[in-house]
């Protein structure tokens, strides 16, 4: 048993992140932990409905096959459950990384950063509602009559679950920063504390499950989902992210500067306007995300920049020092944290490889009018068809992920343009 565990854990959670971002994983008992596991590749040709298409890389008309899931035991954490470890591991297929696996994409962009003398940290800050059984087998809003933005206690939280979240949360040692209540109701914002990129979306991972677990447990449905009312605001998964050379220094901050950015910094938001239609179809990667997507929403819809400006897909919040940062605000709360990640840091570094140099920071409302007329695309159809075209993007990525993402995305799309929705038989039916 390693030092850092309690003795008295009889099982190992292994969770890893697929191609949707859900934690997919199995229970090992400690005795069996040190090994390892297996998992059938063909878990990557799932969609949410549980049907398979032959997705490349997920091997479905190969004979679905295993790939080895793999972890160390130094790695693995205290979990929520009793006498139960957690970690989150890695994926191989034939002897060399999974490339078509989250973790590995990002760990890719990591270490495609590092080759150049820095080293990502990441804050990430979550958004979610919360819902109640409808009575009627669905789901309907929390009833939270004293709710207002910025809340605590009972008068947003009446079942505690936030408090719970916390407590647990702290007890195995994931970091929270801050938890409140939003501006829409019962929405609430979940921000996780700054650390290195790996660690830092590992601990988010592991964080949404551990919300919606606890949840769960109390008959409430923690949601993601970037849209799930018409007539509210949306959920966002927003990236902060910095740079550190090989002193610890952060690379972003230029004292010499007027605003405190380095050119580094700036190269890394224009990196980000460059790719911005294309970085869609990654951090907005389901059909609901795209009605977050819309002007005046504060979601990253424009390809823009500011000073401390939440209409702007990238912020530059005030602080220096330490604390400076860029933080990308586009991302969907359903979208997969490795993926999205990955994708941010990655289109900052062609910005930085490329030497580009972004517009003048955004001056206007952004609500109403904005300096740019570059957009996120109108759909999920649309997305992809931008990720596609963008091969340097695509070749930063992994062109093995990116492929497959597509696939998987193409079929989503797909069934959704065959759907009846109620809205047309409410519509229309009556009348034609």
């Amino acid at each position: 048993m390693p030092d850092h565990l309690p003795m008295d854990l009889s099982r190992v959670r292994v969770l890893f992140p697929d191609h949707h971002g859900l934690a997919r994983g199995k229970y090992l008992p400690m005795h069996a932990a040190p090994d390892g596991t297996h998992s059938c590749i063909t878990l990557f040709a799932l969609d949410f409905d549980r049907t398979m298409v032959p997705a490349p890389g997920a091997m479905l008309l190969e004979g679905n096959p295993d790939m080895k899931v793999s972890f160390d035991m130094t790695d693995v954490r205290p979990g929520w459950e009793e006498r139960t470890g957690v970690v989150v591991a890695d994926l191989s297929f034939a002897g060399e990384p999974l490339a078509i696996s989250p973790r590995q994409v990002l760990k890719r962009a990591i270490a495609d950063w590092r080759a150049l003398g820095y080293e990502p940290m990441v804050g990430i800050e979550l958004e979610a509602f919360v819902m109640e059984p409808d009575g009627k087998g669905g789901w309907k809003e929390w009833d939270t009559p004293g709710a207002f933005v910025y809340g605590t206690g009972p008068a947003v939280d009446p079942a505690g679950l936030l408090d719970d979240l916390m407590r647990i949360a702290e007890s195995i040692g994931l970091p929270i920063e801050s938890i409140n209540s939003e501006y829409d109701t019962p929405q609430f914002e979940l921000t996780l504390a700054y650390t290195s990129a790996l660690r830092s979306v590992d601990n988010t991972f592991l964080f949404k499950v551990l919300a919606r677990e606890l949840a769960m447990q109390k008959g409430l449905l923690l949601t993601y989902m970037g849209k799930p009312f018409g007539d509210r605001g949306g959920s966002g998964l927003h990236v902060n992210f910095s740079l550190r050379d090989e002193a610890g220094h952060n690379v972003m901050e230029d004292t010499g500067d007027p605003d405190g950015l380095s050119a580094l910094a700036r190269s890394c938001i224009a990196g980000l306007l460059e790719h911005h239609e294309a970085m869609s179809a990654i951090c907005a990667p389901t059909v609901n995300a795209y009605k977050r997507l819309r002007p005046g929403q504060l979601s990253g819809y424009w390809a823009n920049w500011g000073k401390d400006h939440r209409s702007c897909t990238v912020r530059v919040p005030s602080e220096r020092g330490k604390a400076t940062r860029l933080e990308h605000r586009m991302p969907d709360g359903a979208a997969n944290p490795y993926l999205t990640t990955a994708a941010v840091l990655q289109a900052a570094r062609l910005g930085l490889v490329h030497q580009l140099t972004p517009p003048p920071p955004e001056t206007l409302d952004a609500f109403e009018q904005a300096s740019t007329e570059r957009h996120v695309p109108e759909n999920l159809s649309l997305a992809l068809d931008c990720l596609e075209a963008d091969t340097p993007f695509v070749e930063a990525l992994g062109s093995e992920a990116v492929e497959h993402f597509v696939f998987i995305k193409r079929n989503e799309w797909s069934k959704f343009a065959a759907a009846v929705t109620d809205w047309e038989l409410k519509h229309y039916l009556p009348f034609l």
